[in-house]
């Protein structure tokens, strides 16, 4: 058995973020209010967590709600340590250790650079990072660009952020063999650290925050960091986001293999990066993770669990279907399976993923994405705006949850989660579309429908409810001319246009009187509003 190693704790820092994430869990609405990043980098760190040697192999997304004992997570405080059980299992086995904040760290801020320089164990290593702060008097919220890649910094100026720009080659160098990494991490922890190099440019991010916190920068807010990187950065920033609950917003950008994409996917998905290629590349993944790039079936955890550390906070997924090699269509598996704990904790706003873009450039500044960057820059770190979900996923490369999931989300007790339907009829609003569906006399089951509409397309997500104990459904929808489906998941359809039937999965077709569950579908065109037909067996 391996048991989880000891952390540098402020014990109260840390009861004060637990309070602080007690209230807006307890009192969250089906739309809850932004949350705020959390005041400490990892709020479990007081959770004992103990891996098991081995775990059975599994082809399909391990289940994010089943802790390492086999119980399952019932409540919204359950979270908090079934999250630090998957950081465990995300450190040993995909990136290695990120050790916490070192003894000593000291640095300063102006508004053109940040300095760090951190201690450990009698070692002592330095790095720093640019500055480029909009006109005005500050302090303002701002985003850290891995490598100066990412997100368009105009973009990022514009919405009222500053732009931090950070060499993480500083703190990993590639190019390194793994048994004599170099940079500051490795200068502190050794050359022959099993950590990645993900990993260590997390540490250096969250060593940046350490500095802006203690600094009491006039020039930058503390409370209001994102993080964004393109490619092998948008890796990083993935990782960054999922390492560090101060991340108010994240937003990686076809990060690829080793990225956001859901490794067991990718060992499918023709032309995209294997995963043998991206531990090899660089030393990008923990030195652990060889045993897993033949056999990702073996892995106790994939991304889509990793996005689930980032929830509740701000994530922004940005993916280019038009390069094979960036495997987006793993992307969108691992997008939907990780919105689930979105949906579970009561954030289902909070998690955006658009991969529907016309320029097939490698990391390429796109019109599409300037609205929603400052949008969610707005909402998660000016906390001045109201970003709606929105998942605009390629036909090009659309995965099927539904082929990856065999476990349903909770409906987490102690406020939040998703609201269930009620056997009186449903009305659900989303960006103007309202779909109300009263169930006749005797049908078994309710649907009701919440959608998101673009010009040109919408995503449907589909609640289907039992009025008494069934073991089966079959949802019919009309979709009006010019509609077409491209995608759906959790649900076998039947027809792409017109007359339209949805019937479960298998996995989620029994429910016992009063439980949901969800399927969804992604169409061009304008949504349908007739009303939804459910029958049950």
């Amino acid at each position: 058995m391996i048991t989880r190693s000891g952390r540098l704790r402020l014990s109260l820092a840390l009861l004060t973020a637990l309070a602080l994430t007690g209230t807006a869990l307890a009192t969250a609405a089906p739309t809850p209010a932004p949350p705020t990043a959390l005041a400490v980098e990892d709020d479990g760190a007081d959770c004992p967590v103990t891996l098991p040697g081995s775990t059975p192999a599994n082809p399909r997304l391990p289940d994010p709600f089943t802790r390492i004992d086999g119980s399952r997570v019932t409540t919204l405080a359950d979270w908090r340590c079934r999250r630090a059980e998957i950081r465990e299992l995300a450190e040993r086995h995909v990136y290695g250790d990120k050790p916490a904040k070192p003894a000593s760290v000291t640095g300063a801020v102006s508004r053109t650079s940040i300095s760090v320089t951190a201690t450990h164990q009698g070692r002592t290593a330095s790095f720093s990072a640019s500055v480029d702060a909009p006109s005005g008097a500050g302090p303002f919220p701002a985003v850290i660009v891995v490598g100066g890649f990412g997100a368009d910094t105009a973009a990022i100026k514009a919405a009222g952020a500053a732009v931090i720009s950070y060499d993480p080659l500083a703190v990993g160098r590639e190019g390194t063999p793994r048994s004599n990494k170099q940079g500051a991490f490795y200068s502190l922890h050794g050359a022959s650290s099993p950590t990645g190099l993900l990993a260590a440019w997390a540490w250096g991010a969250s060593r940046i925050i350490d500095v802006i916190e203690q600094s009491g920068s006039a020039t930058i807010r503390a409370d209001g960091i994102g993080v964004t990187g393109c490619s092998r950065y948008g890796k990083s920033a993935f990782a960054v986001g999922a390492f560090d609950q101060r991340i108010a917003l994240t937003m990686p950008i076809e990060s690829g293999s080793a990225g956001a994409p859901a490794f067991r996917s990718i060992a499918g998905e023709s032309g995209a990066q294997p995963l043998s290629s991206a531990y090899g590349e660089q030393p990008w993944l923990g030195d652990a993770f060889s045993a897993y790039t033949g056999n990702p079936n073996a892995l106790p955890v994939d991304t889509h669990q990793v996005i689930g550390m980032i929830a509740p906070r701000g994530l922004l997924l940005l993916e280019n279907p038009h390069v094979d090699w960036l495997a987006a269509r793993s992307g969108s598996v691992a997008a939907l399976a990780g919105a689930e704990v979105y949906k579970a904790l009561g954030a289902a706003d909070n998690i955006s993923y658009w991969s529907d873009v016309q320029d097939g450039t490698h990391c390429a500044s796109r019109s599409e994405w300037r609205g929603p960057i400052q949008e969610n820059i707005r909402e998660h770190l000016l906390k001045s705006g109201n970003a709606q979900q929105v998942f605009r996923i390629s036909a090009k490369k659309a995965g099927n949850l539904a082929q990856w999931r065999d476990w349903q989300t909770p409906v987490l007790s102690g406020g939040g989660g998703e609201p269930t339907s009620t056997t009186t009829g449903v009305t659900t609003t989303t960006t103007g579309v309202t779909t109300t569906t009263t169930p006749p006399p005797g049908a078994g089951c309710t649907a009701s429908a919440s959608v998101n509409q673009w010009n040109g397309g919408f995503v449907a997500t589909i609640t289907v409810t039992a009025n008494r104990a069934i073991t089966g459904w079959t949802v019919g929808a009309t979709l009006p001319q010019g509609a077409t489906i491209t995608n759906s998941w959790n649900t076998t359809r039947t027809g792409t246009s017109g007359p339209v039937t949805f019937t479960d999965a298998g996995f989620n077709g029994p429910l016992a009187a009063g439980r949901s569950t969800e399927f969804g579908y992604q169409a061009t065109g304008t949504a349908p509003t007739a009303p939804l037909t459910c029958t049950a067996r």
